[in-house]
């Protein structure tokens, strides 16, 4: 026997008209009790309004970007079909939520989980990185009540800490030992320079603090509330934090941003020895090693290695493929590795390190290679051969949030989770693993958080390698576009035509565009020189804003800068280059 039954929107508590952000099923679906219907959002939370028993959805009133009351009747029902309900089908994929949310939280359970904890917050921030800070400071600017969660004793999380920003302190030393050696072919010669690594380290730790201390001090002014610890999940809106002094304690929240980032991977086979360093111990540069043998040429090896080289360390680097900093453009990077090639000792591409063994004079690796040794000790070894999601350290299936096995959780453009009060950013959401891109997903999840109706969707998201020299590329790469059969167009200009370049003393570099055939718009680019980090970022905003060559080059830029090489390429694509000889005029 079966009977039909209005659905009706219940107590909302404080709140009126309510915003409709989603339907989650069909007229025609069979649901559960307490299976969701509806996703509401209020500026304070979201909830999704559930079935109030088993049956079959007949009827449906309600539309996204509706709002709704409370005893508004939203819908019909048929109870009583079924004693086994199957889970309702997912609406249609929509701009805001692009995959199904499988977890729905009771108002009134979530009510008393907050209740139960020893703090109560609006929005919570597992973790405290250049994405987490920025989140916390973003939503604190909107109005919401903010705690931060942070394991260091310092605000900045890895980045900040131990990862970006006390390593460019370190490449930066590198760069000015390079350059003063570089000047004696042209006439300025030093003396050779005397490294206080104690002196040195000092220096770097000022930075970290002035920094770290500049966001202190924004938190206080902000009123976000901060603690110390490492905090995990123990339901759907609590976590419970082992605080850095030693204690304990329970935060309940409404909303919960996880900024929780990621750890270096670790190779099998390492032995527990403090010379055996992932990228945090390799910035501890007091003594100095030996030697070094660095596993892995991707950015952070190869930025690493540059610091120990500069630094009077022979350096090896030994990567598995048979390329330095893979998925970059061969073109960009060859620059680079020549000038590694003389720096280091050796790079052993195509090799596999295959053990790892203590001995008193440093660590015995063992390789496997075309034209590696069998075996070679070091003084210190530094693995640098990726990183992982933290997203499986967080308790998250105490609050039914989805991991996949690489540690990583998915989310929408939203940045939401499948537990739809619950974001997140950075590292734990996959690659790419960057800083830059944290920080706009944080703001991100922030104003969402908050009400507001935001959407993370960059077109391109621009990588570098702070290198000497640097490496940079944004949008679609030449390696990207032959393996995915990408019609593109490309067009350089070397910077042995730059007088800019050549006045430095630096004529290795390059400034690459990818155009589209069709229409000449940009599609990506790559740049290899000095501060090529900083000029990337024209190209990447030019793809943002759809530009195409003739916008560039017809974009007057400062002479002579090395910018203007970005306007020069572009100008080669259209033909109208006179710096160089172009043979023939390109025409679409």
């Amino acid at each position: 026997m079966s009977n039909k039954q209005a659905i009706v929107i219940p107590d909302l508590g404080d709140f009126g008209a309510v915003d409709v952000i989603e339907v989650l099923v069909e007229v025609g679906a069979t649901v559960a009790a307490e299976d969701g219907l509806i996703t509401l959002e209020t500026d304070k939370a979201t909830m999704d309004i559930p079935a109030p028993a088993d049956g079959t959805i007949t009827a449906l009133t309600v539309k996204a970007g509706d709002q709704v009351s409370e005893g508004d009747v939203i819908g019909e029902m048929t109870v009583g079909e079924s004693s086994a309900a199957q889970p309702a089908e997912p609406a249609a994929e929509s701009e805001e939520a692009p995959y199904e949310q499988t977890q729905t939280i009771n108002p009134a359970t979530a009510a008393a989980a907050i209740s139960d904890t020893d703090q109560k917050t609006q929005l919570l921030v597992l973790g405290a990185g250049p994405g987490g800070y920025a989140a916390a400071f973003r939503a604190a600017d909107l109005g919401m009540q903010v705690t931060l969660i942070e394991k260091h004793a310092s605000l900045g999380g890895v980045c900040l800490n131990v990862g970006c920003i006390p390593s460019k302190a370190f490449l930066h030393a590198a760069k000015v030992i390079d350059e003063a050696e570089s000047m004696a072919k042209h006439g300025i010669r030093f003396a050779k320079p005397e490294i206080d690594t104690q002196a040195l380290g000092g220096w770097k730790a000022s930075v970290v603090n002035r920094l770290t201390g500049g966001l202190k001090q924004l938190a206080k002014q902000r009123k976000v509330s901060v603690v110390h610890g490492t905090g995990e999940f123990i339901s759907p809106n609590a976590v419970s934090v082992a605080l850095a002094d030693g204690g304990s304690t329970t935060i309940g929240f409404e909303q919960c941003i996880i900024a929780a980032g990621s750890a270096p991977i670790r190779l099998p086979f390492e032995p527990d020895d403090a010379r055996v360093v992932d990228s945090t111990g390799a910035l501890e540069i007091d003594p100095l090693p030996s030697s070094l043998l660095v596993v892995g040429g991707g950015i952070i090896g190869v930025e690493l290695g540059s610091v120990y080289a500069a630094l009077g360390v022979p350096v090896t680097v030994v990567e598995l493929t048979n390329e330095l900093m893979p998925g970059a453009d061969r073109d960009l990077v060859r620059p680079l590795q020549k000038r590694l090639a003389a720096q280091f000792k050796s790079i052993m591409l195509n090799t596999k390190v295959t053990g790892m063994s203590v001995a008193d004079d440093g660590i015995n690796v063992t390789f496997e290679g075309k034209d590696a040794p069998e075996s070679e000790t070091f003084g210190k070894v530094l693995v640098a051969v990726g990183r992982r999601a933290n997203g499986q350290k967080i308790g998250a299936e105490a609050a039914g949030i989805a991991v996949d096995q690489r540690g990583e959780i998915a989310v929408d453009k939203q940045m939401r989770t499948n537990v739809p009060h619950i974001f997140a950013i950075g590292d734990i959401v996959g690659q790419p693993m960057l800083a830059h891109k944290a920080t706009h997903e944080g703001h991100v999840a922030a104003e969402v958080a908050a009400g507001e109706k935001s959407f993370f969707d960059a077109r391109v998201i621009p990588s570098v390698a702070y290198t000497d020299p640097e490496v940079a590329w944004v949008g679609l790469t030449e390696t990207e576009a032959k393996r995915d059969g990408v019609a593109y167009e490309a067009a350089a200009f070397p910077w042995a035509a730059s007088g800019r370049s050549l006045a430095m003393g630096r004529d290795e570099g390059k400034t690459k565009i990818l155009f589209d055939p069709a229409n000449g718009r940009i599609l990506g680019g790559g740049i290899v020189g000095t501060s090529a980090g900083d000029l990337i970022g024209e190209i990447g905003f030019a793809i943002e804003m759809g530009a195409d060559a003739e916008d560039l080059g017809l974009t007057v830029h400062p002479h002579p800068t090395l910018s203007e090489t970005v306007a020069l390429t572009a100008e080669a694509y259209e033909g109208t280059l006179t710096d160089l000889y172009v043979p023939k005029k390109k025409k679409r």
